[in-house]
């Protein structure tokens, strides 16, 4: 009976002991947090679009005649021409050389035919101004010279025929290859060549879209193959129609490409801007907490998480502005901030 009375006794002491200690609660454990210090910045609302580039000036070049073969060698390395060098507007890049071709131009011959019928002409406005021979005769004098004028351009145009030169600074993009001195035939493919320091690509945008794109709206172009590098450019023109089968409307992006580091046929990703906000306050979306109609994020002052109500407005892939709610140099809690509830007490981590 005694040793029941006194395990009574210690149950009870215990008890009331337990009651009147106090009972840690949620506020006091400190939750670990990543802060970050506000700054303002400049965020853009993009509308992402894909596309190939195109070089703005692109030609194959054909044999206008039939000759033997010359590949000239270029003068910047001192060999052959070859795929991938630049050349210059103008710049003989394959001599084709036909004998009977050129005697048949007989080039020399209307040089003479020029000359003599300018001597001609002098001679005969001479006797005119004395009274010599008439008006007509002398303006049959002056048909002569421009008819062996004509003979003359005609017969440098075909004899150049058998030059092939770069009509535009660019690079050599495909040059089929032909033994030296071979003969080869008229249209034969001859030499590729690619301007693309300026490039366009053509795009399909969205229905919804219409109302905020704009000519001249800048435009960031990015590869996969340039991580490290976005191209810049814009927009230049925009169809006004809707296509029924897709509800898209046609665009044109104009890039440059000044370095050469985007090349011709490569897909890429365009970013357009169709607004802009600068000196705005700009948090990162993963840190945006939302319940119902209500965004809102955690701040830290004095080790306490502190709640706050967000009003947001531009936003791109990672980040969004927000127009109320934080103030610059606020430390915003970037991490550790799922759990948290309003006044938690919180341990921010170096």
């Amino acid at each position: 009976m005694k040793y029941r009375i006194l395990l009574s006794t210690v149950v009870i002491a215990l008890l009331t002991a337990c009651g009147n200690q106090p009972q840690g609660s949620q506020n006091d454990i400190e939750t670990p947090v990543s802060v970050q210090e506000l700054k303002k910045g400049s965020i853009s609302k993009l509308v992402n679009t894909t596309g190939t580039a195109q070089a703005t000036y692109s030609v194959e070049l054909n044999s206008e005649t039939t000759g033997f073969y010359y590949l000239q060698q270029n003068p910047a390395t001192g060999r052959p021409f070859k795929l991938g060098d630049a050349v210059k507007k103008g710049q003989l890049i394959i001599r084709l050389e036909n004998k009977e071709y050129e005697n048949g131009i007989a080039l020399e011959s209307k040089k003479l035919s020029l000359e003599i019928a300018e001597q001609e002409q002098s001679k005969q406005q001479a006797l005119y101004e004395k009274g010599g021979v008439t008006l007509s005769e002398m303006r049959n004098t002056e048909v002569r010279v421009t008819n062996a004028r004509y003979d003359l351009e005609n017969a440098t145009i075909n004899l150049d025929k058998m030059n092939v030169r770069a009509p535009f600074d660019g690079i050599i993009v495909s040059l089929p290859h032909y033994t030296a001195q071979s003969r080869v035939n008229q249209g034969s493919e001859m030499v590729g060549l690619m301007a693309y320091s300026r490039m366009y690509m053509e795009i399909n945008l969205p229905e919804s879209a219409i109302e905020y794109i704009r000519t001249n709206q800048p435009v960031h172009i990015t590869h996969y193959t340039l991580q490290n590098d976005t191209l810049q450019g814009e927009i230049s023109e925009l169809s006004p129609a809707i296509s029924t089968e897709t509800r898209t409307f046609k665009g044109k992006i104009l890039i440059n490409n000044n370095q050469l580091k985007l090349r011709p046929g490569m897909f890429v990703k365009a970013d357009i801007v169709v607004d802009r906000a600068d000196s705005a306050i700009i948090i990162p979306k993963s840190v945006l907490l939302s319940r119902r109609n209500r965004k809102y994020v955690y701040v830290v002052e004095k080790n306490t998480a502190i709640l706050r109500d967000i009003r947001t407005g531009l936003e791109d892939e990672d980040n969004i502005q927000v127009i109320e709610g934080l103030r610059e140099n606020e430390n915003l809690i970037i991490r550790g901030h799922e759990t948290l509830r309003e006044n938690s007490k919180v341990k921010v981590l170096k």
